[in-house]
């Protein structure tokens, strides 16, 4: 399974993102999720959420969750991009893309992927 982590103060670029697939001929799914800052946070407006880390475990986090995600799917490749810094309303915090031979392998790694990243992965947020 090939997989990437960057953890970026950079904004997301999408589209460059999508440029940079390769999902190859035996994959028939590629399943990406763009995670946005709202403008609500606890019901309180906001202007957005600043993010950080501790840096090293949060690759290292990941890591172990790509390759749980691949015991238990048949994932060709995962890739995640978790913004760091301020991140205003609107702007994509979270990016993640699984490539897997069918959809529902697709959608439930990232699904799973999405919910343990948010239970162990050392980031916090806070409002600003």
């Amino acid at each position: 399974m090939q997989s990437e982590v960057i953890l970026t103060h950079d904004p997301i670029d999408e589209v460059a993102l999508l440029a940079g697939r390769a999902a190859g001929t035996v994959n028939g799914a590629v399943i990406t999720f763009v995670g946005l800052v709202r403008d609500l946070e606890c019901g309180q407006g906001i202007e957005g959420l600043e993010y950080t880390a501790h840096e090293a475990m949060a690759r290292h986090q990941f890591g172990l969750l790509m390759m749980a995600a691949a015991g238990k799917w048949p994932v060709a490749s995962v890739r995640l991009v978790h913004r760091l810094g301020r991140v205003r309303n609107g702007e994509a915090s979270l990016w993640v893309e699984v490539v897997a031979p069918h959809r529902g392998e697709a959608f439930a790694a990232c699904q799973w992927l999405i919910d343990e990243m948010k239970r162990v992965v050392p980031i916090w947020k806070a409002v600003f």
